[in-house]
């Protein structure tokens, strides 16, 4: 008999999860999460869930914000950048003295020293990743960016056709972050086991499949999160009959010697 992953919450008892955290890596499920206040100055009337933190051991924070009429998503503290991904909803970027319209798959970079007001006509779910700003000598901070992912073109990664990276970052030495969405067809596979020094937040999107994380493999389908430290052992194939798509953080462009 199959297993249907997009019945794994409905079917597992209580008290069982597929949950994980360690101190490398951790997943986590639907079914896990709890909703909290967002706190003030940087949140107004806003509650959602903290997925990635630095309790955890991870140098990036990645969350969800849950946003009604009532919210109000302010500038981030002083020296920490953030990009937010519209998953529900619609988010409005209010920017200078200009307003942006984001729909789900929009996405917006608000770099340090930017302000803005984030708010909703009705109610939004927004994936929000931040991190500490590190300039390069020699290099602008990056200026805003404002998007949807069906504007950024994909390209096979390593020649593979069966698996789609889109860029939604340029890659540019301004940046010290990259958020990138990968679309694997059906049995589509990482071609190795990667072992690197970049730190990794995830979400899946759609689909379901099957992710290494050190000596452990985990099923995972839409709306799973996944954290990966640096040098943590990882691969995924997607299974199923459609293809798998998740968003993911990335740290770039410093820490190749650090």
């Amino acid at each position: 008999m199959s297993l249907d992953l997009n019945k794994l919450p409905r079917i597992l008892p209580q008290g069982v999860t597929r949950s994980k955290v360690t101190s490398r890596y951790a997943l986590l499920t639907q079914d896990t999460f709890v909703p909290s206040v967002l706190p003030a100055p940087h949140w107004t009337a806003t509650r959602g869930v903290v997925q990635i933190s630095p309790a955890m051991g991870a140098r990036f924070l990645q969350y969800e914000a849950h946003l009604t009429v009532e919210s109000i998503g302010h500038s981030a503290a002083a020296g920490i950048q953030r990009l937010v991904y519209v998953l529900d909803g619609q988010l409005h970027v209010h920017l200078g003295k200009g307003k942006k319209t984001l729909r789900p798959g929009g996405f917006a970079y608000l770099p340090v020293g930017t302000e803005y007001q984030l708010r909703a006509p009705k109610h939004a779910r927004v994936l929000v990743i931040e991190k500490m700003y590190g300039r390069l000598a020699g290099t602008n901070t990056p200026e805003p960016m404002i998007g949807h992912e069906s504007e950024k073109k994909a390209g096979a990664f390593l020649g593979d056709e069966a698996l789609q990276l889109k860029l939604l970052l340029p890659d540019v030495p301004a940046m010290d972050m990259a958020v990138n969405i990968f679309e694997y067809a059906p049995g589509g596979t990482l071609p190795q086991v990667e072992i690197h020094v970049m730190e990794h937040g995830l979400m899946m999107l759609e689909g379901a499949g099957v992710y290494r994380l050190g000596d452990e493999w985990f099923p995972v389908q839409a709306g799973d999160v996944i954290w990966m430290a640096p040098y943590c052992e990882q691969w995924f194939v997607a299974m199923g009959k459609r293809p798998a798509r998740y968003i993911y953080y990335k740290d770039v462009n410093r820490n190749a010697l650090g």
